[in-house]
């Protein structure tokens, strides 16, 4: 949602240093780790490829979404994570293996946000397969109630819970993949992902019964706050209150916003993802006040930490994301217009 700023190139945002990274992490097979001889996971992933298209990176933004064609089980899902630069997949940090819905079903949001920035066909029809399958995966694993369940472990056995966050996202993708069908005229997916949509959109608005019931609140996060105003699951006047609502809780003025309520860290990728929320309910100059904060948090190359934590002063954790430049180029899309796919998250007629 652009207002209309001089600044409408990449470079005026300083964030061409954000992208070289991205593209320099970027594995020879498509696959763009957190950082060098890192982990990956296929929702930063696909954060990070879309930096790649707003950026004009072409190439190695297909080659990201490529990667996820190949990786993708016959049931439609990627593991939660992919292990190391070594490629071990499924575990990360002694976890169990396991498929995350909405980390499997983002890819419809980084295909059509790829199309709106690219407009090629080919590209488009070539992954509808690799969308199709990922969110009849999701799909298959929502409850009677509307949720979606956050994962599949290996052995096929579903958790059966809910994540507000995670949700959010996935009505997003389903959103996406929608807009998807009707461009390529997928008209059977494309009802059935609408109807799961609406489901889905119902269980957040109306049920909040339906999630974290077997694990603590994750209120405490950021995400839980903002994503179901920057996924488009609460709009208007309803939106533009619980992000007021929320301010005093997570926003530490002149600094960004805070990743959990109760820890004194503010994160560049959630206060990023905060400001395109408050682009998308028009509060356009508040984001914009709030994003050019997030520069004092770079390295001498103009490469954006993790976050500050403020009470001691300090980087931390002392790492440079790709996903984390991923956000902020995607934020000054959504301020500035710098591509074709800026209102992606701003209009709901976009999707």
């Amino acid at each position: 949602m652009s207002d209309g700023s001089p600044r409408a190139s990449l470079s005026d945002w300083g964030l061409e240093p954000a992208v070289d990274y991205i593209e320099r992490v970027q594995r020879s097979d498509g696959l763009v780790l957190w950082y060098p001889d890192g982990p990956a996971d296929p929702w930063d992933h696909v954060e990070s490829a879309m930096a790649l298209s707003v950026a004009g990176r072409r190439e190695a933004a297909a080659r990201a979404y490529r990667w996820i064609a190949d990786a993708q089980h016959d049931d439609g899902a990627l593991w939660a994570t992919y292990g190391d630069a070594d490629g071990e997949e499924g575990a990360h940090d002694g976890d169990e293996p396991r498929k995350e819905t909405h980390r499997s079903a983002y890819v419809a949001v980084g295909v059509w946000h790829h199309y709106l920035c690219t407009g090629d066909r080919d590209f488009l029809e070539s992954l509808w397969p690799t969308v199709r399958d990922a969110l009849e995966f999701a799909c298959r694993q929502q409850a009677p109630t509307g949720e979606i369940y956050w994962t599949v472990g290996a052995d096929g056995a579903v958790y059966e819970d809910a994540l507000i966050a995670g949700c959010a996202s996935l009505y997003k993708s389903l959103a996406c993949g929608a807009a998807i069908a009707a461009e390529l005229e997928r008209d059977a997916p494309r009802d059935r992902w609408l109807e799961a949509r609406t489901r889905l959109g119902e269980a957040i608005r109306e049920r909040p019964d339906r999630f974290d019931r077997t694990w603590e609140s994750k209120s405490r996060y950021a995400m839980d706050w903002f994503y179901p105003v920057l996924c488009g699951v609460i709009t208007g006047d309803p939106a533009r209150d619980r992000l007021e609502d929320g301010m005093d809780r997570f926003l530490e003025d002149g600094l960004g916003c805070r990743c959990v309520a109760d820890e004194p860290w503010v994160t560049v990728a959630e206060s990023c993802e905060l400001v395109v929320s408050l682009a998308a309910v028009g509060r356009v100059e508040r984001a914009r006040e709030i994003y050019e904060w997030l520069f004092q948090w770079t390295d001498d190359e103009g490469v954006f930490w993790t976050g500050y934590q403020f009470e001691d002063e300090a980087f931390w954790p002392g790492e440079r994301p790709t996903w984390t430049g991923g956000a902020a180029v995607l934020a000054a899309d959504a301020l500035s217009g710098l591509s074709e796919a800026a209102d992606l998250f701003t209009d709901p007629l976009s999707e």
